[in-house]
């Protein structure tokens, strides 16, 4: 039985298309650049342009990861999830003294899937001028991991997450006194030692392999990889919701 199709735009390296991969999905990503860690079918190419030509008539190659090729239209699909890059929102933006060379996609990709007439999810950070969006957090999925001396850490990484269909909540933050941490390329504080120094600034940032169980993250990825993915366990949770409502409608 073939599984309902899924169009992940902006893929990065998989974050969101494991999450609706586990919900029930096949999933098929697309990305500007190179995503060599990418589990799914993947097309190389610019995700609004993909977005357009698919609007358009047009049939999009993806390969498998096998190799295989699969041309696909939009009429293939039944939702779509868009995570446009997110650095002009991010509290950090002013960090580098750079927060004026990157666009904002994020209207121009709610135009474009509105204009799929698909069933949406468009994913970003806290400061994104999402409508009406949900916010998910790791406490309300349980992520959480050992140091690697066996200390527990907790995973927040809120999103929030602005749909064309209605989404239930996970039942709102629980953020008790856990050691938090999170995966930052530009942190160095990367050992228990730093962890508990009361004279560290900034989030603790743990070693590669805390940082992946911390995500739920159980592929390969490198370190950029870890710092821009969703948590799979927050898709998974919207990517079941999506399904009963396509199984109402149906």
């Amino acid at each position: 039985m073939t599984k309902p199709r899924i169009l992940d735009a902006f893929c990065c390296a998989g974050g969101a298309g494991v999450g609706y991969q586990r919900a029930g999905f096949e999933v098929f990503g697309v990305d500007i650049d190179p995503q060599p860690h990418y589990p799914f079918a993947f097309h190389r190419g610019d995700a609004l342009d993909v977005l357009r030509r698919l609007i358009a008539g047009e049939a999009i190659e993806f390969i498998h990861p096998d190799g295989r090729s699969e041309w696909l239209s939009l009429s293939d699909f039944v939702a779509a999830h868009g995570s446009p890059p997110c650095q002009l929102f991010s509290t950090t933006k002013h960090a580098h003294g750079n927060a004026g060379k990157h666009p904002d996609l994020l209207e121009p990709t709610r135009q474009a899937l509105r204009e799929t007439g698909l069933p949406y999810v468009i994913e970003n950070v806290e400061g994104a001028p999402l409508i009406n969006p949900m916010t998910l957090c790791g406490s309300e999925f349980g992520l959480r991991a050992p140091d690697v001396d066996g200390v527990p850490l907790a995973l927040r990484r809120h999103r929030l997450f602005e749909s064309n269909i209605w989404l239930m909540g996970a039942g709102g933050c629980y953020h008790d006194s856990t050691q938090v941490a999170g995966s930052y390329t530009a942190g160095r504080h990367r050992t228990p030692e730093h962890r508990d120094n009361p004279e560290r600034r900034g989030g603790y940032t743990p070693a590669l392999k805390v940082r992946a169980a911390l995500l739920g993250i159980d592929w390969r990825m490198n370190e950029h990889e870890l710092a821009q993915a969703i948590p799979p366990a927050y898709t998974e949770f919207i990517g079941l919701q999506l399904l009963d409502q396509l199984e109402a409608a149906a």
